[in-house]
């Protein structure tokens, strides 16, 4: 007798990311079974921005909520922070009791997610590495998680763009939660460049999981569907790699400038929808960052429907 396949569960995510030390959230208020923070939670990562962004964390009305570092975030990056602290007192001879007044000692910013009434507020910090998650759904998520992206300028999480970075996404996740993007999709900057990692988006394609969702080029915010061949390469790429066929765009930012500001962009692609996502097929990728320009200064924050697979 065949074994029967386990059903799935639909599962709606709140996405955001680049929130930048605002004090209120774009669709806060949105129900969800679970939200996502992919990093840059602060300005000037200073202890105070990062005890605001835990505030605006309970905001958000979801009973489990991931979040990330982002290049802003330095002061979780012991290595980067204490670079900072080193450089600041050899350049200006800044008194050590006034880095610390303002940006805590090193690891104080990484211990206030530790706090008991944040975890009670279902926050939970990610530092590299995969994840499981038994959600309140019935539903089982997977997750893999890095802060990391190519340097630029003094930043934290950061790696050489030429060596690269060891992103060890499993087969089996259903998230990739990363603060930039993948080379090549949603990683526009406004100058037109690329900004994206090509190891990154090898290792997202070697995985191929139900959805990858980033920030960082506040730009490019906006979401797209992207199918995969049914082999993918050695060295995985664009060009050998993705089925345009069976790829389409979601959402781009200047389609929502011109359709007037909403608080968030909702897509759904679960088995009873017009356009299920082809598990193993397709990628969801989202950028979801918040922070905008000048003329368009909040981006909507995004809310996902996916199927995944039950947590027994």
């Amino acid at each position: 007798m065949a074994e029967l396949s386990q059903p799935t569960i639909k599962t709606r995510f709140l996405v955001i990311s680049d929130t930048h030390s605002r004090s209120s959230l774009p669709a806060s208020n949105e129900r969800a079974d679970m939200a996502i923070h992919w990093g840059d939670l602060t300005r000037e990562s200073k202890l105070d921005e990062f005890k605001g962004a835990i505030d605006l964390l309970k905001q958000i009305n979801a009973p489990l909520k991931l979040v990330i570092a982002g290049n802003h975030d330095f002061t979780l990056d012991r290595f980067a922070f204490q670079n900072k602290i080193r450089e600041a007192q050899r350049l200006q001879d800044i008194d050590p009791i006034l880095i610390e007044k303002e940006y805590g000692y090193c690891g104080q910013a990484r211990e206030l997610f530790d706090d008991v009434e944040v975890k009670d507020n279902g926050i939970q910090f990610l530092d590299e590495g995969t994840y499981r998650f038994p959600l309140q759904n019935g539903a089982l998520l997977i997750v893999y998680a890095s802060p990391y992206t190519p340097s630029f300028g003094e930043w934290g999480f950061q790696y050489a763009s030429h060596e690269g970075h060891k992103f060890e996404i499993g087969t089996n996740v259903d998230i990739v939660m990363t603060h930039g993007p993948p080379r090549g999709v949603l990683d526009n900057t406004l100058s037109g460049q690329r900004a994206g990692c090509g190891h990154l988006f090898e290792m997202t394609a070697r995985s191929r999981p139900r959805m990858h969702c980033f920030g960082h080029i506040h730009g490019s915010w906006g979401g797209k569907l992207v199918g995969w061949r049914k082999s993918i390469s050695e060295k995985p790429s664009h060009l050998t790699d993705i089925d345009n066929d069976n790829s389409m765009v979601i959402a781009k930012l200047s389609n929502v400038k011109t359709s007037g500001h909403r608080s968030c962009y909702q897509t759904s692609h679960c088995a009873d929808d017009a356009k299920p996502l082809q598990h193993g097929r397709q990628t969801l990728f989202i950028n979801a960052a918040i922070e905008g320009s000048d003329n368009f200064p909040v981006h909507p924050a995004w809310l996902v429907d996916l199927d995944l697979q039950g947590a027994l």
